[in-house]
């Protein structure tokens, strides 16, 4: 019986050691990393940062914490931001936002309200650098930009796996439930009924640490297996295959399937995301296409990227986006 309770106390006193040494590790690695982004030129601060949890935990919290990349333009902020993670499992960490928080591009400045938001991120036992899988759920999300009106939704689900043969392609989904955009149109209901998005992206490096602190991967592939809106009556899906060369700019087609199509123009009209004479220039060739296709208010026809340029079907759009990740 003496050396059973010997035994157990050499365990609690070695485990209690491992926690001490490895909370003092943790708090020294995030520390530098600030002191290395202040160096680079970023605002990087914080009020506090601690590390608890013992025994089975190393907890951390940061409070008034901000950061802001000259490099970018992207800056954030928030009173508190907690990462805890099991003692036992270092390669699995939860992040937990705070109720409020605020994001800063160079266009505009976004106040971030949610009931929850959280992430889990997975990292590969073999490199502790890099992700293998992530989720992001938010709950009761309210985005209000400084300026316009507000964006309402009700759940948020985001997820990325890496592919288990390439180490920089992803599959990647995404569910939007109950999204109110500002001032919807009377005659739609006030929320979509979904948006979903099912593809997988090859990028040009892996995402792990150095994504954040000095280079973000840049799509190279982008596979879209299946994007769907429904909002009422109005129904679009998508398909279709991109490459994306060094400069962002995409080429390949995307199959586009329109329910209610006009109405889809007449929204576009209304919300001003498209000008008034693209959009007349678009119904008169799109209603060509339909009548050709047999179905006057289903329309089928490819979004291709060529050169630099957008074309859908016949109909000229303009120069493509450029899908850079800042």
């Amino acid at each position: 019986m003496k050396r059973l309770l010997i035994l157990v106390v050499l365990a609690a006193l070695a485990w209690s050691g491992y926690w001490v040494f490895g909370a003092s590790q943790l708090r020294q690695a995030q520390t530098q990393w600030f002191e290395d982004r202040r160096a680079e030129g970023w605002q990087a601060d914080y009020a506090e940062l601690s590390v608890r949890g013992f025994p089975n935990r190393f907890d951390t919290t940061l409070t008034d914490v901000a950061l802001a990349d000259p490099g970018t333009g992207l800056a954030w902020q928030a009173p508190i931001f907690q990462v805890p993670r099991l003692s036992y499992r270092p390669n699995h960490l939860i992040a937990v936002w705070p109720d409020t928080q605020v994001l800063a591009t160079p266009e505009r400045r976004f106040t971030i309200h949610s009931d929850d938001m959280r992430a889990s991120l997975v990292l590969r036992p073999q490199d502790a650098r890099a992700l293998e899988r992530a989720t992001l759920v938010a709950e009761t999300l309210r985005i209000e930009p400084e300026r316009g009106g507000a964006w309402a939704l009700a759940r948020l689900n985001l997820g990325a796996a890496r592919e288990p043969v390439q180490a920089a392609t992803y599959r990647l989904g995404l569910s939007l439930d109950g999204l109110a955009p500002p001032d919807p149109p009377e005659r739609l209901p006030q929320t979509l009924d979904a948006l979903r998005i099912d593809a997988t992206v090859t990028f040009d490096a892996p995402w792990d640490a150095a994504a954040i602190a000095e280079r973000r991967p840049q799509p190279r592939r982008i596979d879209l297996d299946t994007a769907e809106a429904v909002w009422g009556r109005l129904v679009l899906r998508a398909a279709g295959r991109l490459t994306v060369d060094a400069n962002g700019v995409p080429e390949g087609a995307v199959a586009i399937r329109a329910e209610n199509w006009r109405a889809i123009l007449d929204l576009a009209r209304e919300t001003g995301a498209l000008p008034e004479r693209l959009a007349d220039n678009l119904e008169a060739g799109l209603s060509l296409v339909a009548q050709l296709s047999g179905s006057p208010e289903t329309l089928d026809i490819p979004l291709d990227f060529a050169d630099g340029h957008m074309r859908l079907g016949p109909i000229p759009l303009g120069p493509a986006p450029r899908l850079v990740i800042r």
